[in-house]
């Protein structure tokens, strides 16, 4: 009785095994057929040099210095689902503006959210705006300035057009927002085609 009861465990564990295993080749499958993504091209960065992105990591970087020394460090990574049914892109993108002055430092840092906007079109908010004494991270309990959205609606206008002016712009934000989704979309790919690979293996 005890060898009958393995048996149909092992046979049970092999039919489990085999229902994942399609369900994943058919995800990969899809994955692979409705690349939505794939064909699209990258708006120009500009001045901007992409610094970094790793198929690894989630986020990317890019770096930009003026003949004056002044240095823009853009970091960007997907957010949450923006939940528009119309767009291309499902997600916002979450981007980190630092702007470095020569000599100096002290820096500038915007928190931003990046989101889709009609067909081909993005656009930027501006979160948080803060003033750093230094490039190390400051401690919870220091104060870096007053909530965003409290400001006065011009100075938010003119901390936007401080960023545009900047290269923040519409060519940035496009190539942020498919850049990041083809990478998610290629490290999901990756991961389940990683998965496949394990389930496939019978030991």
């Amino acid at each position: 009785m005890p060898r009958a009861t393995q048996i149909l465990r092992k046979s049970r564990k092999v039919v489990e095994d085999l229902h994942l295993l399609k369900v994943l080749q058919s995800e990969i499958s899809h994955e692979l057929t409705f690349n939505s993504f794939q064909d699209k091209k990258s708006s120009s960065l500009g001045d901007f040099v992409l610094e970094w992105n790793s198929f690894k990591a989630r986020d990317v970087v890019l770096r930009r210095k003026s003949e004056s020394g002044e240095e823009i460090i853009v970091s960007a990574l997907l957010g949450q689902e923006t939940y528009d049914s119309e767009g291309n892109f499902p997600r916002e993108v979450l981007m980190k503006v630092c702007v470095r002055k020569p000599g100096l430092s002290s820096m500038l840092q915007f928190d931003c959210g990046v989101y889709e906007k009609g067909v081909h079109r993005s656009h930027f908010n501006i979160h948080s705006a803060y003033y750093l004494q230094s490039s190390t991270i400051p401690s919870s309990s220091v104060y870096r300035g007053p909530f965003f959205s409290s400001l006065e609606p011009q100075l938010q206008d003119a901390f936007k057009e401080y960023l545009l002016a900047r290269g923040i712009g519409e060519n940035l934000t496009n190539f942020l927002l498919l850049t990041l989704h083809k990478k998610e979309q290629g490290q999901y790919l990756d991961w389940l085609q990683k998965l496949e690979s394990f389930v496939a293996t019978d030991k």
